[in-house]
């Protein structure tokens, strides 16, 4: 039984797939719902034995490694590095996901969790195991990212309770910036629910796809994940409106002040003369 073995990393928020491209000689220009495909002939010199090996790149700042070991997986990515300076700050893998294809001729096909079973390999299974895995990385990245940011808002939250508005402005810009990010995040990680081309040109492709992506529940991860973006923007702008309302407070409190001084000021004037 013949065993093809996929490991898919989350690394970053965007590769350059025509750098990279580019790099390797492949004269093409990539949209956002393609991936770069680079197989042994391309990996020769980044690793010792590349007969068997590919790797899948796509812009959302996965890549997708098959039948690569783990010291081959980071010698990748340093090598891709000098290309794309955004994976040369690469020293670990954080968010990973694994998967195989069994081919076994004498077992009944079944696609599971964690494992796929073929009578024999066709030519669009590794493109489509590709892409769901890669999709489903990138969204458990920024799952735990929204959650992080979450978290820090939920102790804001707690403070808040109490009366006290702990947050300052600049800190609120910074919050801000960081959940309309996830908000740019979230729309272009609506894309991920695209499926290939390939399985627009072949029916068996899309078959596979429907059945896959249920498996890793790609579309209601990210409902959930611009459910949560939409809940933060509407606590943020909570935030930024106590303290627009802190401030004008000051502000009055100020005037107030001022205007007492003035008086005091005149009175004191009068006794003088």
């Amino acid at each position: 039984m013949a065993t093809i073995n996929f490991q898919a990393v989350a690394l970053i928020n965007e590769i350059s797939l025509n750098m990279i491209a580019s790099h390797f000689g492949i004269k093409h220009k990539f949209r956002w719902e393609e991936s770069l495909r680079l197989n042994g002939d391309a990996l020769k010199g980044i690793v010792r034995e590349s007969t068997d090996k590919s790797i899948y790149v796509f812009p959302f700042g996965s890549i997708v490694f098959v039948n690569c070991e783990h010291h081959e997986i980071m010698d990748i990515i340093h090598y891709l590095g000098r290309i794309e300076k955004g994976l040369a700050l690469i020293t670990t893998i954080d968010y990973f996901d694994d998967y195989k294809i069994e081919i076994s001729p004498e077992e009944k096909p079944a696609i599971n969790n964690d494992h796929m079973i073929a009578s024999s390999e066709l030519s669009y299974q590794r493109e489509i195991i590709g892409t769901v895995l890669a999709k489903s990385v990138a969204l458990e990245r920024l799952e735990i990212d929204i959650d992080k940011l979450l978290d820090e808002i939920e102790g804001i939250v707690t403070y808040l309770q109490r009366g006290y508005l702990t947050v300052s402005d600049k800190e609120l810009a910074k919050m801000s910036a960081r959940i309309l990010g996830f908000r740019l995040s979230t729309i272009s990680y609506i894309m991920l629910l695209d499926k290939p081309e390939i399985t627009w040109m072949n029916e068996e492709a899309e078959i596979l796809f429907d059945k896959l992506s249920p498996l890793f529940e790609l579309t209601d991860r990210c409902e959930n994940i611009r459910l949560k973006s939409e809940m933060l923007m509407d606590i943020t702008k909570v935030f930024t409106e106590l303290g627009h309302a802190k401030r004008g407070n000051r502000l009055e409190w100020g005037i107030i002040i001022l205007i007492i001084i003035e008086i005091v000021l005149v009175v004191i004037s009068m006794i003088i003369k």
